[in-house]
């Protein structure tokens, strides 16, 4: 971490060694954060040395004023940055005087009145047919344990098989795979309950978790268990799609959530439309759906050249 370019008074520089330390240390935060909230504040500080005609101190860092930040946040606008670099920025500055505020040193209420830049609507990144059908087979699961390996690989096939977030996944019990399934019955966000189709593959696989599953269940349930039989967490599928994405060679954005949206970009692909697709992902407004769209543009434009009348 170059300081060299940082401009500030050794107290100043000297806190900011110890909060970066222990965000490294004590949070666990990744290389890149890091190095990410070093640069933000070192151009942070840069900037108050201008802004206040000499190196900032404790007591000017105890003073600043949201105005001190936005005026900051709109010199790197004019710069070129963008919201998301804006708001990374404005992220580490709050977590800095968050620390310093907390060891008696700074008040950190002048960050928390400034809103962060509004992000722009970003794009699902849905994974290929391929990645996708690779992620959910049993056989590429990394658990030794025949049973979790089987559990992982029917949590990921209902997310990508019918759509499901991976909390609604978690949630569904004995009694919903009750019989002959052909659909199932989904609760999602603000208690709204939905029908989704359950294809083939996707009761096969939790039949097979099922059966090899070393705890009893109750029909209402969770039927998703951890290692040591309680309900299974959210995070645990999230590690183990970071440990497929290694394994596979897939990108960072091949996450849990993606297989839900490589659910509805295919679909998209495939000939389905939006209001049906809306009703299977559980959105409440059409405009949410809309988003994938912009995902598959090529086939739209391809459909319309061949349809339209006056293409």
């Amino acid at each position: 971490m170059n300081e060299l370019l940082a401009i500030g008074h050794p107290e100043v520089m000297a806190e900011r060694r110890r909060w970066l330390a222990s965000l490294a240390e004590e949070r666990r935060l990744s290389e890149k954060t890091v190095d990410a909230y070093e640069r933000d504040t070192r151009q942070f500080l840069t900037f108050l040395t201008g802004h206040l005609a000499g190196p900032p101190r404790l007591s000017d860092i105890c003073a600043l004023r949201p105005a001190d930040l936005r005026g900051f946040l709109a010199q790197r606008r004019k710069g070129g940055a963008g919201a998301r670099t804006l708001g990374r920025g404005l992220a580490g500055l709050r977590s800095f005087l968050r620390y310093l505020e907390r060891n008696g040193l700074a008040n950190a209420a002048g960050a928390g009145a400034v809103r962060s830049p509004k992000q722009p609507k970003s794009l699902p990144k849905a994974l290929t047919d391929r990645e996708a059908l690779e992620v959910v087979t049993a056989d590429a699961q990394l658990a030794e344990e025949p049973w979790i390996a089987a559990r992982n690989a029917a949590v990921l096939t209902l997310l990508y098989g019918c759509g499901l977030r991976i909390a609604e996944a978690l949630d569904l019990t004995p009694a919903d795979f009750s019989g002959p399934v052909t659909s199932l019955r989904v609760t999602g966000k603000g208690g709204k309950t939905r029908i989704v189709p359950m294809i083939a593959a996707a009761a096969e696989a939790v039949e097979t978790y099922r059966k090899l599953c070393p705890y009893h269940i109750e029909p209402e349930e969770p039927i998703f268990r951890g290692a040591r039989g309680a309900k299974l967490q959210p995070a645990i599928i999230q590690r183990e799609m970071q440990k497929l994405r290694a394994a596979l060679g897939l990108p960072d954005s091949a996450t849990p959530h993606a297989l839900r949206h490589s659910f509805a970009t295919h679909l998209l692909a495939g000939g389905g439309d939006l209001r049906t697709i809306q009703e299977l992902l559980g959105h409440a407004s059409l405009s949410t759906t809309q988003v994938y769209t912009g995902v598959d543009s090529a086939r739209l434009l391809e459909i319309y050249d061949r349809a339209h009348p006056r293409a």
